[in-house]
């Protein structure tokens, strides 16, 4: 009873045996694509041409050091090639520096029974009883083959006293033994390890590249993929092509037979393209409420508002480097995406541009640390909706922003009551900048004008005003932190008719306030700014300008910063009522006029006073 018992148990169990590796039996067949596309000769390998057409030098030379060190990013190629490598010199009868995959070293190494070649993942073996067994392991002599090839992965995860017992061996190993280092941070490897090895250098693999072997594993899968949905993978993948087959699997997966573009890129969790094209044409058509909503749909979709900025400013760099020739090969895109790209580009001014990556710069700097991160970046797109907006107005000529040069002195404020005034502050009323200007009465110097001049004067200077807004407006705006841009409200669309026709409030005494508050204002910067302090020693007042010169360019933008508080407090204490500019100018000149040195700081107080070197002398002084 007890032998039929067993006998039924058996047959259960067999019968279970079975039925699980015919139900299993199809799965185990697939094989991904990072191993089933593995390249098997140098001639497969993509991307390192400069790697593989020296080895193979080497081998056909028969010059081979005995140490190797392959550095580069993760996925390029490195394992492969050490792999390729040690193959091809084992090869029993090679094809010039290529393997015969037909010899029995070649069908030892692709069953994985090689005995010649030996492989160590320095992550988890990285003691020196780990590298004490290596040493061991080399002075085995191989059985089939001329070389026994040490393979050492992630060798940087070695320890530093692993590091010292690998050296003697690295240096001076027996002559069938060759060393391929493979590391993925060169910088951590000590340099007596790094000056023993012949390096290699492994290149990011090129969207272009991988997009062209990505399109041969699709057409021997039968897969059809729009070139969008590589170049999508390709992108992501960032230089790697092991992470490019990998996602390129996840999105057969997802889509099958077919890779759609919208579909690869819900896989992948990315933005799409169109998403970047169309909130650049409402930038530049200043439609900043439509942006925030198209914003909005993108936090609707799991995105974070830092990967969208990432995104936006990479699309815009990518379309100034698509407005020139010269530059159109610094964007990895290929095919109809490219063509789209420059399209765009020559609809979108490169001040555009400039303007809207220097503010999506500055903002990724600070989002980080913003407890508001939707609200910093939805701020940034209305500024530059405002720069697409103030494009549009220019192409229009519904908007000057005159610029007048510094005027001569005013006329005696005794002509001011004239009747004949009111009529000529009018054109000046009608200027939209709050560039100062001087009172328009002295323009009506002459009691009784007659008619000839009267003419004349408005068409002189017309053309004057006309020339200089686009330079102005663009000196202001590009290079402007947001600091700055808040500060400097710039009119919209919406407020352009009503600053033709209110001119901004000028207090015609301010000349002589801000004359009378020079101490004032001197002991305000010497308080609140001392740096700034020199500078303003030497200011000059003109009407209500400020104009002062600083030294250096990081000076002058550290004032442009500061320049709004800084004039609200000079305004208070001068008790101004009306608009006050500060004008700074860059001039170098002054920072050889100051004595930085200690040599010639002594030098300077020597001239001013004849006796500090009979007083050095008396003292015994040494200059320190």
């Amino acid at each position: 009873m007890g032998r039929r018992v067993s006998h039924r148990a058996f047959s259960l169990i067999f019968l279970a045996v079975r039925s699980a590796f015919t139900i299993f039996a199809p799965m185990s067949e697939f094989i991904v694509s990072a191993r089933k596309y593995r390249p098997a000769t140098f001639q497969s390998v993509v991307g390192q041409k400069h790697i593989t057409s020296t080895l193979k030098n080497a081998i056909e030379r028969n010059q081979l050091a005995h140490a190797y060190l392959f550095c580069g990013p993760r996925g390029v190629g490195k394992t492969t090639c050490a792999r390729i490598f040690a193959k091809a010199i084992n090869c029993l009868s090679p094809n010039g520096a290529e393997a015969c995959n037909s010899c029995e070293s070649c069908r030892s190494f692709d069953e994985g029974r090689s005995l010649n070649i030996h492989e160590l993942d320095a992550a988890s073996n990285n003691s020196v009883e780990d590298i004490r067994t290596l040493i061991e392991q080399v002075r085995i002599i191989p059985q089939v083959g001329h070389y026994s090839v040490f393979i050492i992965d992630e060798v940087h995860m070695l320890s530093a006293a692993a590091f010292n017992a690998f050296l003697k061996t690295l240096e001076e190993p027996p002559q069938h033994a060759i060393f391929i280092l493979a590391t993925t941070e060169k910088h951590k490897i000590i340099p007596t390890i790094l000056s023993r090895c012949q390096i290699y250098d492994f290149n990011r693999i090129r969207v272009e590249d991988a997009v062209e072997y990505l399109k041969y594993i699709a057409s021997e899968e039968g897969i059809t993929a729009d070139e969008e949905s590589l170049n999508l993978i390709a992108q992501k993948a960032d230089g790697g092509m092991r992470d490019a087959l990998s996602m390129f699997d996840k999105a057969v997966s997802f889509c099958g037979t077919t890779l759609d573009y919208h579909s690869v890129a819900q896989t992948l969790n990315v933005l799409d393209y169109d998403t970047y094209f169309r909130m650049t044409d409402l930038l530049t058509a200043g439609n900043y409420t439509e942006a925030l909503v198209a914003f909005d749909e993108v936090l609707s979709k799991g995105f974070s508002g830092q990967t969208f900025m990432a995104g936006l400013n990479r699309h815009l760099r990518d379309l100034l480097m698509a407005r020139q020739n010269d530059t159109l090969r610094l964007i990895e895109m290929t095919g109809a995406l490219m063509e789209r790209y420059r399209v765009q580009a020559a609809a979108c001014e490169a001040e555009f541009l400039f303007g809207a990556i220097s503010i999506l710069t500055e903002l990724d700097g600070k989002i980080r640390q913003a407890s508001n991160g939707r609200l910093l970046v939805e701020l940034g797109l209305m500024k530059i909706a405002r720069l697409g907006q103030k494009k549009k107005i220019d192409d229009e000529e519904l908007y000057e922003l005159p610029v007048l040069e510094p005027r001569v002195a005013p006329q005696p404020r005794t002509a001011e009551p004239q009747p004949q005034a009111a009529p000529a502050a009018q054109p000046a009323a009608a200027m939209p900048q709050a560039e100062p200007v001087a009172p328009v009465a002295p323009k009506v110097e002459t009691p009784q004008p007659t008619p000839a001049v009267k003419a004349e004067q408005p068409t002189k200077a017309e053309p004057q005003v006309a020339e200089m807004p686009h330079k102005s407006y663009r000196r202001s705006s590009i290079g402007m932190s947001l600091t700055d841009l808040l500060s400097h409200e710039e009119p919209s669309e919406a407020t352009a008719e009503v600053a033709t026709s209110v001119a901004p409030t000028i207090d015609p005494d301010s000349e002589r306030k801000l004359t009378e508050a020079r101490s004032v204002i001197l002991s305000l910067v010497r308080t609140e700014r001392p740096r700034f302090y020199p500078a303003f020693e030497r200011m000059e007042i003109r009407g209500n300008e400020i104009h002062i010169s600083v030294p250096s360019r990081e000076l002058h933008d550290e004032i442009l910063r500061n320049k709004t508080a800084l004039l609200m407090q000079i305004v208070e204490e001068a008790s101004i009522e009306g608009l006050v500019e500060l004008c700074v100018a860059v001039n170098e000149a002054i920072r050889a006029e100051r004595p930085i040195k200690l040599e010639d700081r002594l030098k300077h107080l020597n001239e001013k006073c004849e006796k500090l070197a009979e007083l050095r002398k008396a003292l015994d002084m040494e200059v320190e």
